[in-house]
């Protein structure tokens, strides 16, 4: 990671993406392609075919020590006791005492004393002050490695679609073997390899099948070159965004953060509250409990589009939209919504739009899975 002239952050394939004539974008403080041209065209590619994204302002943390499963017992919502198969990975929110989000991650176990972590770009630096904090609390006597930067450094690429398995073997041939037969959330190390060791987990975000591909920050232009010379198309956040969206995939800063209970954004899913095992913001979770609900909209009248912020009258009162979009897989408009309580999925409601109140259908998420439309 350098910066620019303009203090942006930047990844190792920056001038790749200018080169290739991205649209580059403010983006949280980094510098980031929006789109190389038809954000549309991205985005059924990664649907019909395969795309590939640099998530490399994402941060890799490496966790080594004894006992890293007790510190991160204590640390997640989610229970890593799930996590017994090397290579096994767990989606999980982070959380204040108070039961807020301070992130959502994923977390890969390879051994008792080496855990890996992948967090968001934005919140990186306020997470491994979070866990260094936690660590000294509870003297663990961790080392807690960021590898975003300096000596060590992973560039982070995403492929995803039907074809993006296919895609990677073509250029990373040494880590078919070891990579064919991983059931998704879960990931290899492969070392020697030609862009060096790398890491292949079956994760994404796109709700298409595919790769997230931790590779030296060195090789990261070599790799995301080969990608490109096998034809898999580079897409941007423009498509990244609609492509989560229909896949009923939260965004951190959007759908949650540190002023929401996850139990109100969907996430009851990654949170163990039947364990004996305490962790932090678990007690303020059971007084709280579930205040909302996290469901799909699809706009059924004319003169709008969905947007995060928006207010939805229901008859059991007042819900917001927290993303929304012009889905270029179903020609609608969608959004996700957290809506009051008693809400059902088959309710119409009605979504303020400037000085108009606009029927929506409440639906069940994803929008879009696989390829396929499930909601309609």
């Amino acid at each position: 990671m350098t910066q620019t002239a303009t203090s942006l952050k930047v990844t190792p394939l920056n001038a790749a993406h200018r080169a290739a004539g991205a649209k580059m974008v403010d983006f949280g403080g980094w510098d980031m392609p929006v789109n190389y041209g038809s954000q549309i065209e991205e985005h059924h590619a990664v649907r019909k075919d395969c795309g590939m994204f640099d998530v490399s302002h994402m941060c890799v943390v490496d966790i080594r020590g004894d006992n890293v499963r007790g510190f991160l017992r204590g640390l997640v919502a989610n229970n890593v006791d799930k996590l017994q198969v090397p290579g096994k990975a767990l989606y999980s929110c982070m959380l204040k005492p108070e039961g807020t989000v301070i992130d959502d991650l994923i977390i890969y176990f390879f051994s008792e004393n080496w855990f890996r972590l992948v967090v968001n770009a934005g919140t990186a630096e306020k997470d491994i002050a979070w866990m260094n904090a936690r660590n000294a609390e509870t003297q663990s006597g961790l080392t807690i490695t960021q590898r975003r930067n300096g000596e060590g450094a992973f560039a982070l690429v995403a492929v995803q679609g039907p074809n993006a398995r296919a895609k990677t073997w073509e250029v990373l041939p040494e880590t078919q073997a070891a990579s064919a037969d991983i059931k998704p959330f879960n990931a290899v190390i492969v070392e020697g390899t030609k862009f060096g060791e790398v890491m292949v987990a079956r994760t994404g975000y796109t709700g298409e099948d595919g790769f997230e591909i931790a590779v030296p920050a060195e090789q990261a232009v070599a790799f995301w070159d080969a990608l490109t010379a096998v034809g898999v198309k580079p897409a941007g956040l423009g498509a990244r965004d609609t492509l989560r969206l229909e896949a009923g995939m939260n965004l951190y800063g959007q759908d949650m953060d540190e002023s929401v209970n996850p139990l109100d954004a969907g996430l009851a899913w990654t949170i163990d509250l039947v364990s004996e095992r305490d962790f932090v913001g678990k007690q303020a979770l059971l007084e709280q409990g579930q205040k909302a609900q996290f469901l799909g909209l699809i706009l059924r009248e004319k003169g709008g589009i969905l947007r995060a912020h928006q207010k939805v009258i229901c008859a059991q009162g007042e819900g917001e939209i927290t993303s929304g979009t012009f889905s270029p897989s179903m020609q609608e408009a969608i959004a996700l919504a957290r809506l009051p309580l008693g809400v059902a999925v088959g309710d119409t409601v009605h979504v303020v739009i400037r000085d108009k109140q606009l029927a929506a259908s409440v639906v069940k998420l994803p929008f879009v899975r696989n390829g396929k439309v499930l909601a309609a």
